[in-house]
Parts: structure tokens; sequence; C-alpha cells
């Protein structure tokens, strides 16, 4: 049976039961393949009387190591504002969903339906607003033009005061924060229209030419009310091509280890713990520039911290694994826009020993970028179109952390043609070198005839 982080909780059999592991005894990173068990937004509290932990490493300690790691990502001059403005905002933006989501979590409430029947949260647009009027103030709204997934059609709607109040005190309460995260904040208080045309703003339709950014505020919105996983995705695109990429993955944890831990650990610690300690160390910021050859991650900034430009992040790379027997590959949870049965098929046919891994959002892409995973396969069913803001990090990043992206007949995923990823040729597929990339293009051209896709 796949394994499915909507559902470890009861798939999981009793020899993965909670114990106290020392992770020194953990193989090491760069051979270690784990189980996959994620966990929801929860840390250790520093003074927990009964804390019995301390074989996990802390927030500090992780940000003591980066000093000795890598350098600020290289790249032209001209993207260096980009790039420190949007892992800012991407930075923000995490903190406030963490934020929504323990609220969301702790009272099932503040949950819409989209036209699509996917549900959505005050997240979406408090995110979507934020981000908005960060890259405006930044560079002008004159010169920023974004492509996003929301609009403030629902909002506006009669009804929904509760739900735009809520909205707007959101925004408010992050913005009021800019600071910590080396952004410059609002002078007073945003009021309602300002934050509706934050929202509104977002209203670009792509193309070939010209700079715009795209921008999904909570990819994977099943994840996040299910307190899975989830993404803020970031992209700049310039010409048609995907030139900067931000990935902000609030329940991935740091380190590799981390994520072999059964969510009952999570429980226990919750129990004995406050939300407010940095020692569990959740969530991370990946991000690539094209061109440079190389890829970064930072932890996330948490409560009473800042986040300090530039840094020396930690730099990921994908596995080297090239043995499809050796290899995990990654999928989406939903049935509705992926055919798991063909995916199934095409592991079998090249020899895809591991379960899969199935998982909401972009962190598909981030599993790869870091070495965690090896292969991504989307096949979608007749009638349904990517989006652009699914895919546009996430590909610049693993292309610049060593990997390749392309449709399934190998072509290069075409940025230029509106906010829809227009002319894919039967999917998407990720992998971490050239050679696996090869095996799975041969194989999807041997069983297309004969699928029903």
């Amino acid at each position: 049976m796949p394994l499915y982080t909507a559902n470890l909780a009861t798939k999981l059999p009793h020899r993965f039961a909670f114990t106290t592991t020392n992770t020194n005894s953990l193989p090491n990173y760069a051979g270690f393949k784990p189980f996959f068990f994620f966990f929801p937004s929860t840390h250790i509290h520093n003074s927990s009387p009964n804390r019995i932990y301390s074989s996990v490493p802390s927030s500090s300690s992780i940000m003591e190591d980066q000093k000795h790691l890598g350098h600020l990502i290289s790249g032209p001059k001209s993207l260096s504002q980009e790039l420190k403005i949007a892992v800012g905002a991407v930075q923000m933006a995490c903190f406030l969903c963490q934020r929504v989501q323990s609220n969301l979590l702790a009272s099932n409430a503040q949950i819409q339906a989209k036209d699509d029947n996917s549900p959505v949260t005050i997240a979406d647009w408090s995110v979507q607003a934020i981000i908005s009027w960060i890259l405006s103030k930044s560079f002008g709204s004159k010169n920023v033009s974004i492509v996003a997934e929301e609009d403030v059609q629902t909002l506006s709607e009669p009804g929904a005061d509760r739900l735009l109040k809520a909205v707007v005190e959101t925004v408010n309460e992050c913005l009021c924060e800019a600071y910590r995260f080396g952004l410059e904040g609002p002078e007073s208080t945003l009021c309602t229209s300002e934050v509706l045309e934050a929202i509104s703003r977002c209203n670009s339709s792509g193309g070939p030419t010209r700079r715009f950014w795209t921008l999904d505020p909570v990819d994977g919105t099943l994840g996040f009310i299910r307190g899975d996983q989830y993404a803020v995705a970031l992209a700049l695109i310039e010409d048609g091509e995907v030139v900067l990429g931000v990935l902000g993955c609030p329940n991935y944890p740091m380190r590799k280890e981390w994520l072999c831990y059964h969510p009952r650990y999570h429980s226990i610690i919750s129990k004995l713990s406050t939300t407010t300690s940095e020692s569990w160390d959740k969530g991370c910021v990946i991000y690539a520039q094209k061109g440079s050859g190389e890829a970064w991650m930072q932890p996330l900034i948490h409560v009473n911290r800042e986040l300090v430009w530039p840094n020396s992040a930690i730099p990921i790379r994908v596995s080297s694994i090239d043995d499809p027997a050796l290899a995990t590959f990654c999928e989406p949870v939903e049935k509705a826009n992926s055919s798991h049965s063909f995916t199934a098929g095409l592991a079998h046919t090249v020899g895809l020993r591991n379960q899969p891994l199935r998982v909401y959002s972009m962190v598909k892409y981030a599993a790869i970028a870091r070495g965690d995973a090896e292969i991504f396969m989307k096949f979608a069913r007749a009638g349904y179109k990517e989006k652009i803001w699914d895919h546009a990090a996430g590909v610049v990043i693993i292309q610049e952390a060593g990997g390749v992206v392309t449709d399934a007949r190998g072509c290069p995923l075409n940025f230029s043609k509106g906010m829809y990823l227009e002319g894919l040729d039967r999917g998407v597929i990720a992998c971490a070198g050239a050679n696996l990339h090869d095996k799975i293009i041969r194989a999807v051209d041997a069983s297309w005839n004969s699928s029903c896709l």
C-alpha cells in the first residue's frame, strides 16, 4: 500500500510505534532512505520539565551550522534584490500560514469552497495579499505583474463580511512583523479596500514577453486544512523562462533524519509542550536562481527570530541514485487530477520497487531537490489543465539542484502561454538525473497507447 501522508497514522505497523530514537545512530545524510513520515507544525518547548528529546537538534544549532555551509546564492546582480525580497516574503507567508493552520485545526472553521469544489481558507487570500503588497511596495506597483490563483469574488459577495474581516485582520497582524523578515511594512494599518486591492492586483495573464511573478499562496489546500503538507510557491518569469523560484514548506523538516518519526511522536510532544518553541525546527524555505547551478535551503524564521540577509543557507543537491530499484517516486494524493493506476503500471515497468510517496502540493519538488526522493510523475486525466503556479518555482529549483524536469515527451515545460502549461504532452516528469529521466520517458512511450488517459 502506498505511503499516504494524509492517513499514515492508521496505516503504520506496530513496529513503528514511538520510541525515543537517538538521531546520532541514524545512517548518514547521503545514504539514508527515509520512510517519509510527516507531522503538523508543533514544536517542543525547550523548558518543558518532561523534555526527554535532547537528541533532536535545536533551531539555533541549525543556524549555527549554516555559518559554515555554502555561500549566498550566486547569479546576476540584477536579481539579487528580487531574491532577497522573495525569500523574505515567502518566509513571512509561511509564518502566517502556520498561525492560521493552528487556529484552523483547533476550530475546524474558516473554510470555503471554490468554484471547482476545492477548499480555500483565509490563508490563501491573506498570503496573496501580503506577497502582492510586499512586491508592490518593494518594486513599485507599476513594475509588478502577478499571476496568482485567488480572486476577490468570494470575499466581495453579500454575507462574506466576517470572512473578509478575518482576512484583513490576518494580513495586518502579519505585516506588523514584516521587519523580522527584512521587509518594510506599511506605515499604518491597511484598510479593507487596500487588502482587496492587493489581492485583485494579481490579475496578470502572463505571456511570452515581459517580467511577471507567479504565486500559489497555499499549494495543497487539502493538505493545509488536514494538518499535512502544503507549500507557498513564488516564482519570477522573464520572457517565458522561470528565472527565480522560492518554495516555502512549513511542515517539511530541515533535517532528513526527522522524516522517519512516527506521527505519534508529534502527538506526545504536543501534549507536553506549547507551540511557541523552536527546538523542533519545523519547516524550510528552498530557493534557486536560473543559471546559478545552485539551490539552497534555510529554516523557517520562528517567533522572536529575524531573517538575516545575506546569509549562508545550506546547499541542497538531488540524489545520485539512478537505479530504479532503489529510487523513490512521488505522485499527487488527489486522484481527481492524476492517474494513480497509470503511474503504478509505469513504476512496475521501469522497475521501481519502493512504495510511492503521495504528498500534497509542491513539496514533491522539494523532496527531489533535497535528495529525499528521485522521481515525480503526474499524468493528469483528460480535461485537466496544469497551471503555471503549480510548477514554476519547483521546476527551477530542481534544475539548479542538478535534476531534470520536462513533460512526458521530454520537452521543457512552457511557461510563456498564459496561466496554463499549454502544449503539455501527456504529463510532467521530474527526476534526480538524466539516466532515470530517460528510462521513465521510454517507459511512457511504450505504455501510452494502451492507457486510457
